[in-house]
């Protein structure tokens, strides 16, 4: 079945489904989510967006832009693991990065502000 990323939602506020007026249409598709995984190579992916742009999107990733408040400036860093995820707990052991995870680094732990499966870029803020 095909991945959707927009239409109406299936139920009513009362509980009962809608009738599908028609099938999903090609405009409507989305795709399976990125999963960027820590790695020891990185690995960049160019995808075709809506209008022919280009989305760059990370598979694996080994550093990171780390911003430090104290000094006000970005620095490289190694990523070690995934220590916290709100977004799935099971991403914590499968070493998934998204968008708000805490991951510890050469330099301390880190809040990942970027989002790596749809920016091509990974950066985060010491915590």
């Amino acid at each position: 079945m095909a991945i959707s990323q927009r239409g109406r939602q299936s139920r009513k506020s009362t509980g009962g489904h809608y009738n599908t007026p028609r099938a999903k249409k090609k405009h409507e598709l989305g795709r399976r989510p990125t999963n960027t995984t820590i790695s020891e190579k990185d690995q960049k992916k160019e995808l075709r967006s809506k209008g022919g742009s280009k989305k760059t999107v990370l598979l694996n990733v080994n550093t990171v832009n780390l911003f430090n408040p104290k000094t006000n400036k970005f620095e490289k860093a190694g990523l070690k693991k995934v220590t916290e995820s709100p977004a799935n707990l099971n991403y914590v052991r499968r070493n998934i990065l998204t968008k708000g995870s805490i991951v510890e680094t050469d330099k301390g732990k880190a809040r990942i502000t970027s989002r790596p499966g749809q920016n091509g870029s990974l950066n985060a803020v010491l915590v």
